[in-house]
Order: structure tokens, then sequence, then C-alpha cells
């Protein structure tokens, strides 16, 4: 088999692995925020969960053009604040911590992407957004991680091949997105 092939079948394999159930419920979820005015809060850890998480919220974003009912929906930022004037950084930790409580109020909705399930930084922000009384959504790959025992709702993606998950990740994202673009009338 060559390198293509097999890359193929493991991209196969992790889409037929994906969560459906979950990703129902959070579409469920997603509509009832927006009947209730409340925000949807998507955050990614590395490169492509981040890519992920904007494309999730631009995608959402859309699906309000011109309808009575509208999205509040936020990709927060993972890059890291300087101080101004100190070389001071700020905790990567508590990157999307520091956010939330800035923002997040009880009842909102927190989602992060994260292949591995185990981002300090989402795990962080979960269990503040818990604390404050917030939904909380993961998509993961593997076995959920870490990020899977502080989350309402799960979208597993049972696969080991990071790349594998990544693109998993980005087609749930599309599920989402393309569910609220074409067939939700909200």
């Amino acid at each position: 088999m060559t390198y293509p092939e097999h890359y193929r079948t493991e991209l196969m394999n992790a889409i037929q692995g994906i969560d459906l159930d979950g990703v129902s419920a959070t579409i469920e979820v997603f509509r009832d925020a927006r009947a209730h005015g409340r925000c949807i809060f998507v955050c990614g850890s590395g490169g492509n969960g981040t890519a992920a998480a904007r494309r999730l919220s631009e995608m959402v974003k859309q699906s309000s053009l011109n309808r009575s009912m509208r999205f509040r929906i936020v990709a927060l930022r993972d890059e890291l604040s300087k101080a101004s004037g100190t070389a001071d950084v700020q905790d990567p930790e508590m990157v999307f911590v520091d956010q939330i409580r800035n923002t997040v109020q009880h009842g909102d909705v927190v989602i992060g992407i994260s292949p591995s399930g185990n981002s300090r930084a989402l795990l962080r922000a979960f269990e503040h957004a818990n604390r404050i009384g917030c939904r909380t959504i993961s998509l993961a790959g593997k076995d959920g991680g870490k990020l899977a025992k502080v989350s309402n709702i799960v979208i597993l993606v049972p696969a080991s091949h990071a790349g594998s998950v990544e693109d998993a990740h980005t087609i749930i994202c599309h599920m989402i997105g393309d569910y609220f673009l074409n067939f939700d009338q909200g």
C-alpha cells in the first residue's frame, strides 16, 4: 500500500468513527443558544484546531445573514498577548480562561477543538466555564483525553492518526455549519 492509500484509509476510518450523536446534540445546543440569546465561544488548540474553530464560527455567523434569529458566536484567540512595556507574557494555560472571564456568562456555550483532548489551555477553559454554568462541548480524538471528562458533550473521533483526527474535526465543523447554512430556517 502506498502512503497516500494508507492516509486515505486512516482518514476514511476516522470519518466513519465520527460520533454523529454528538454532532446532532451539538446542533441542538447551538439551536437552543440562538433561541435564548446565549453566546457560543469556540476555541481550538494548535494550528488546525484554531483554524477549525474559526471556520466553524464563520460558517455559523454566515447562517445568520438575512434571518430573523441570529447567532452570537465568537472564536476565541489562542495567541499569547504581551503586556505593553514589559517582558511579561501571559500564561499559555490561561489564554482562553482570561478571555472567558471577560465575556462568557452563565448559560453560554464553550466549544473546544483538540486532537488529543489534552490541551491544558482548553482544559483550564472548560473547568472555568463549567464553574460558571456554561455548556461545554469538545471535539477530540482517540479516547477524548482529559477534556472529555470535563465536557457536557464530547464529539469523539476515535482515531490515533493526528492528521486524520484534524481532518475529521474540519468535517464536523462543516457538518454543523452547513446544517445552519442550508437546512435550518431559524
